[in-house]
C-alpha cells in the first residue's frame, strides 16, 4: 500500500457574511475533494489538544501521528533543525520575523511578504552588527528567520506574542516579557538603527515596498530528546515536501526524508502541479509522502478572502485531481492542520475536516468537503494524532 497525506495549511475557517455564511473552504469550488468525500470517509479531527497553542507546530505534529504534548518541541528548535542548526544544551532557538511597525502598530508581520533574497541580505547586515557570544542570527525563508541565544534558558519561560496574532493592532504589551525578556528587548532596540540604515530597506522604500523596521523574536525551543523516528514508530518509510521550515524541521526531527522540488514555495506562487508530481514520483521508493501546502494559511493571515479561496481551488484543481486518478492504488488523507479564520487573521484550535479515501476505505455518506458536512457525519477523531492510525490501518 502507498499513502499520501495532503495538508492544506489553514484552509478551514469560519462562516463569512460576504460568502453567504459559508467558509472559504465551503465556498471554494472543489470537485475533486468532493469526489474523495463521496468515495471515502469524512470527519473531523482535533489536531490541537487542550492547552496547546493552536499553531502548525502542534497541529502538524498530530497529523504526522505524534502526540504533540508528549513529543513537544518548541517551534524555534523545529525550524532551526530544518536549517541545519545544531543547538547546544545551553542554547535556545527562537523564530525571528522581520516586521514592519508603524505608529506602534503591527502593520505587517511579514514585512510586506519580503522576498527571501532581500530578507537574507538584511539578516546578514543584522548578524554583522549584532552577533556575539550570546546571539547568533540565521537567515531563513522570506520573513522567517532564527535567533539563537546562548546561556539563557529562562527565555523558554517568557511570554511571547506571535506577530501574526496582532496584525493591525498596537504592539504595546505584546513584546516579550518575563524573566530574561530584557535581554531580547535590548536586542530588538539595537536592531532598529541597523535596519534603518540598511541599503536593502532603502531600496524597498524607494519602490514603495514596506521596509523591515523591527525584529520580532517568539516561539522559543531547546534541542529535543527522545523522539522516535517515523519509520520505527509506524513501520513505513516516509518523505515530505513543503515550502516552510517548520515542516522541514519536523521531517528532520522525525527522520522523514525531505524532497527538493523546484517551484515549491510558501505562497500563491507555489507550483502546485510540480509539487504533487514530485511527491507521487517519490512513492517509487517511499511508502508514504506528506505534501504540505502553505498558501491558504498565508492568505488567511493576510485577511484575503479571495486569495484563500483561490489557493484552495488551486490545490483541488492541480493536486487533488492527480491524487483522485491514483485512488485505486494510493490511500489519501487530505485535511487542514488548523483553521485560520479570515476575520481573525490567525489560528484557532477547533477541529478540522478530514477526508480519507482509497483502497479499503468505505464511504460514510458524505458528498461535500466542508466543515459543516464533516461535523454532520458525527465522526470526531480526538486526539487528532489517531488519524494516522486510520490512514495506515
Amino acid at each position: 500500500m502507498k499513502y499520501v497525506v495532503l495538508i492544506l495549511d489553514g484552509a478551514a475557517g469560519w462562516p463569512l457574511a460576504e460568502l453567504g455564511s459559508r467558509t472559504t473552504l465551503g465556498y471554494a469550488h472543489t470537485p475533486n475533494l468532493d469526489a474523495l468525500v463521496a468515495a471515502g470517509t469524512l470527519g473531523l479531527a482535533q489536531t490541537v489538544p487542550p492547552g496547546a497553542e493552536p499553531s502548525s507546530s502542534a497541529a502538524c505534529t498530530s497529523i504526522l501521528g505524534y502526540d504533540p504534548i508528549e513529543n513537544y518541541v518548541g517551534r524555534g528548535a523545529i525550524e532551526a533543525a530544518s536549517m541545519g542548526i545544531s543547538l547546544a544544551a545551553d542554547e535556545v532557538a527562537l523564530r525571528m520575523n522581520l516586521v514592519h511597525v508603524a505608529d506602534s502598530m503591527m502593520a505587517s508581520y511579514a514585512c510586506g511578504h519580503i522576498t527571501t533574497q532581500e530578507s537574507r541580505a538584511i539578516v546578514a547586515e543584522l548578524a554583522e552588527a549584532l552577533d556575539d557570544d550570546t546571539f547568533k542570527l540565521y537567515p531563513g525563508v522570506a520573513y522567517r528567520h532564527i535567533l539563537v541565544v546562548k546561556g539563557h534558558p529562562e527565555l523558554l519561560e517568557c511570554a511571547y506574542t506571535p506577530p501574526h496574532d496582532i496584525s493591525d493592532q498596537p504592539i504595546d504589551g505584546k513584546t516579550p516579557h518575563g524573566e530574561g525578556a530584557a535581554l531580547l528587548l535590548d536586542l530588538m532596540e539595537r536592531a532598529r538603527p541597523v535596519l534603518a540604515a540598511s541599503a536593502v530597506n532603502r531600496q524597498r522604500a524607494e519602490r514603495g515596498d514596506l521596509p523591515a523596521t523591527d525584529i520580532w523574536p517568539f516561539w522559543p525551543g531547546a534541542a529535543p530528546e527522545g523522539l522516535v523516528p517515523f519509520t520505527e514508530l509506524r513501520g513505513v518509510r516516509a518523505a515530505m515536501t513543503s515550502g516552510v521550515d517548520l515542516l522541514g524541521g519536523l521531517a528532520v526531527l522525525f527522520g522523514i526524508d525531505r524532497l527538493t522540488i523546484p517551484g515549491v514555495t510558501d505562497g500563491a506562487d507555489n507550483d502546485y502541479r510540480a509539487q504533487i508530481e514530485g511527491a507521487l514520483a517519490a512513492l517509487e521508493d517511499h511508502d508514504l509522502v506528506v505534501v504540505h501546502v502553505e498558501s491558504p494559511d498565508e492568505e488567511g493571515h493576510g485577511g484575503n478572502t479571495q486569495g484563500k479561496i483561490a489557493a484552495i481551488e488551486a490545490i483541488d484543481r492541480e493536486m487533488v485531481s492527480a491524487l483522485r486518478d491514483r485512488l485505486d492504488e494510493v490511500r489519501v488523507l487530505a485535511m487542514p492542520d488548523h483553521p485560520t479564520p479570515i476575520e481573525l487573521k490567525t489560528h484557532v484550535g477547533e477541529p478540522v475536516p478530514f477526508v480519507l479515501a482509497g483502497p479499503g476505505i468505505a464511504p460514510n455518506g458524505g458528498s461535500e468537503y466542508r466543515e459543516v458536512a464533516a461535523a454532520a457525519t458525527g465522526l470526531l477523531v480526538d486526539p487528532g494524532y489517531r488519524v494516522m492510525d486510520l490512514l495506515l490501518g
